[in-house]
């Protein structure tokens, strides 16, 4: 690949959207087309996603939430049967301080979709907001009886 082909696909990687125009289409616009159903829509909508953009491990998940945009994922613990992950940003402290309807649905879905792909099982996540310190835990659960198709 040429540099200068080199230098436009770095260019292109780092654009950035104005926050505003994030927040209107995230918090405003979705919320007005898709009324009370939105964060289950939207579950399923990460769910969606994630069958589009397979990813093989959480580092590669983390990553992933770095290039959308989505925020800092990091694992705070794994047990046998259960995940917790913290997610967070400047974007997603003040989303919560804004509004206290926001919902990580659509990224709880993403990462439920992931971990049933790496683990083979069904797994389902939930997500836990804590305004206080500006962060989302996201719990994700499995049952190893409960084998992925």
């Amino acid at each position: 690949m040429s540099e200068l082909a080199s230098a436009k696909s770095n260019e292109d990687h780092i654009q950035s959207v104005p926050v505003f125009g994030y927040e209107l289409i995230r918090e405003v616009l979705l919320h007005d087309l898709l009324g009370n159903e939105a964060p289950e829509i939207l579950y399923w909508a990460g769910k969606r996603l994630a069958r589009m953009y397979p990813l093989e491990t959480a580092g590669q998940i983390a990553e992933f939430f770095t290039n959308a945009g989505w925020g800092n994922l990091s694992i705070a613990n794994e047990s046998k049967h259960e995940l917790e992950m913290i997610l967070s940003s400047p974007l997603i402290a003040g989303r919560l301080q804004k509004n206290n309807n926001c919902t990580f649905q659509l990224e709880a879905g993403f990462i439920a979709q992931q971990i049933e792909f790496q683990k083979e099982v069904i797994c389902e996540a939930f997500e836990h907001p804590r305004k206080k310190t500006g962060k989302i835990f996201i719990t994700v659960k499995w049952d190893k009886k409960d084998p992925a198709e």
